[in-house]
């Protein structure tokens, strides 16, 4: 299972229970943390032997506090996931699973707006899709918050890197329950699988 790998898009607190809480956000943690102990129940070792075996991802957007993104400049959002800020932090269940050069930061130009994970980057400058490549990565899990936009958008463009998608539906919060059921039709009908 060594060419597989979960991504974590943005499980951050003002997506939970912040500025922009989204509708089953608790649950998705839960179930995301579930299934990491799914994939990783058979492995011995310890905590770091057995990510590098099934390795965890993490998208997190990362805005300065003026993002352009803000409805106070102009934007569609209220401030959330300002850098620095509890907000902007990963839910502590899934912290011990971080490692720095697996976390890509997204939105962190105060000038433009970025959902899918692949416009991020980890502190040593490297995106999502070179990671996957080196790793060797050919089927990715996904899960996280919010369906509608960093999800979609994440999933697409692996998708289009040639990935092998499979959406963890259980593992995904929203912005508006509709809109999350369209969402997963749509990325069905593009070749992702929803397990």
């Amino acid at each position: 299972m060594t060419d597989s790998a979960l991504i974590i898009v943005d499980m951050l607190y003002d997506f939970i229970d912040g500025s922009l809480a989204c509708h089953n956000s608790k649950n998705a943690v839960k179930e995301t943390a579930s299934f990491i102990d799914r994939m990783t129940a058979d492995r011995s070792g310890d905590e770091s032997e057995i990510l590098d075996t099934f390795p965890i991802l993490f998208v997190c957007d990362h805005h300065p506090a003026d993002h352009c993104s803000f409805t106070a400049n102009g934007g569609t959002w209220p401030p959330h996931c300002v850098t620095g800020t509890h907000g902007g932090a990963v839910h502590e269940m899934l912290q011990p699973y971080m490692k720095e050069e697996l976390t890509f930061y997204k939105g962190c130009d105060r000038d433009r707006e970025q959902y899918s994970g692949f416009e991020g980057a980890n502190k040593a400058g490297q995106s999502l899709g070179e990671i996957l490549e080196l790793m060797d990565i050919k089927d990715v899990y996904v899960c996280g918050i919010a369906t509608e936009f960093c999800v979609k958008a994440t999933c697409l463009d692996l998708e289009k890197a040639g990935f092998s998608v499979h959406l963890l539906s259980s593992a995904l919060a929203y912005v508006d329950e509709a809109g999350h059921h369209e969402t997963l039709e749509e990325l069905r009908g593009s070749g992702i699988e929803i397990l």
